[in-house]
Parts: C-alpha cells; structure tokens; sequence
C-alpha cells in the first residue's frame, strides 16, 4: 500500500509557496503603490517662503522647517471638511513630531483671532496655527478652495497638494511617512509664482 504522506507533504509545500508568493507580489504592489502616492523628487519645486506670526504671538517662517516633512494646511473655522481632517493632522503632529514632521494650519477666517483661537481650544489644535491673508493667497496661486494642503518634503519642495477633504486617512498617512523615510537632499531655489508656477492648481 502507497504512503499517502509525501504526496500530502509536497502538496503542503506547494501551498505554502504560492501563499508566500501572493504575499510578496501584494507586498511589492503596496509598496509601488505608496511610492507613486507622492509626486517624483524630479518634478517638485519648492513651496513659496513666508513669515507669519502664530496664535502666541511668536513670528516664524516656514523655511525655518526646512530638514522637516511639512503638512502646510490653509483652513477656515467655518469649514466642515476642514473639520474633518484637523483631529487627522492633531495625530499626525503628535505621532510623528519626533521623527521630523510638523503640521502648520493656516487659517484663512476673515474673522481673526475672534473666532480661531477659541476654535485652537476647543478642538484641541497640539500643531502651530497661523492667521493667513491676500499675500499669502496670492503667493500660492490662490487659495479658492479649503481645506487645500501640502506636503512639503524635506528639502521644501511641494511633494503633493490635497484641495477639498481627503478620501482616505490612510492613504494621506501613507504619503507623510513614504516622505519620512526620505533622507534630505540639495537645497533648490524656488521659482516665482508660487503654485501656478509649480503646475500645482488642482488636486495630485
């Protein structure tokens, strides 16, 4: 009588093998995947410098960050998809602060101080907070839509622009820590016209 134990055996190991094989092509697929989330290092310009003074009164620039993964998030308290997506970048900071990241919200409210710092208090904002104006519209090449946010990597170029509320938590998580792992490169200078310039009007 046959010994039905090695044909068990080698049907055992094949099985085995064809899962390894479909977890290391989904493997490869999500990696690819999270690669092309981001624009290419080759085709980003640098986000337009500027100087604000944040909700404490201290003046900074956002080329002081520079070294740094930067959410750059032009809001307003009147916004609902901004809301949305605050509690995400309230995460973010603290999850990844110590990795160099940094969320900059800049509010765009016509009412001032009057309406974001209670909103900075009420909704538990842990990230700087800035009030934006016309110079700093106009630098981006119009900021129509809200929430509009960058990602800036590490060299302060624009590596991927979200305008209305992001589909997916995850994936916007996934875009931050593929440009983590991204050591620093060469300072670029940045080029006049802010976003237009960029060919970065509309959603990437």
């Amino acid at each position: 009588m046959n010994n039905p134990l090695p044909r068990f055996a080698a049907a055992a190991v094949i099985v085995v093998g064809c899962l390894a094989l479909v977890w290391v092509v989904r493997s490869s697929v999500k990696t690819t995947a999270r690669a092309a989330d981001v624009k290419p290092e080759k085709d980003r310009h640098i986000a337009p410098d500027f100087t604000l003074k944040d909700a404490n009164g201290a003046t900074f620039r956002l080329s002081d960050y520079k070294g740094k993964v930067v959410l750059l998030d032009f809001w307003a308290t009147w916004c609902g998809p901004c809301k949305i997506e605050i509690p995400w970048f309230t995460q973010f900071e603290q999850q990844y602060k110590d990795k160099g990241f940094a969320v900059l919200g800049v509010s765009m409210d016509e009412d001032g101080w009057n309406a974001v710092k209670p909103f900075i208090e009420e909704h538990k904002m842990n990230y700087r907070v800035a009030l934006g104006n016309d110079q700093i519209s106009d630098l981006y090449g119009g900021i129509d839509s809200m929430p509009t946010t960058l990602l800036i990597d590490r060299t302060g170029r624009i590596a991927k622009v979200h305008i209305g509320l992001a589909t997916d938590k995850g994936g916007f998580e996934n875009e931050i820590t593929n440009l983590l792992d991204r050591p620093a490169m060469g300072m670029l200078r940045a080029p006049a016209g802010g976003l237009l310039a960029a060919g970065l009007t509309g959603p990437r």
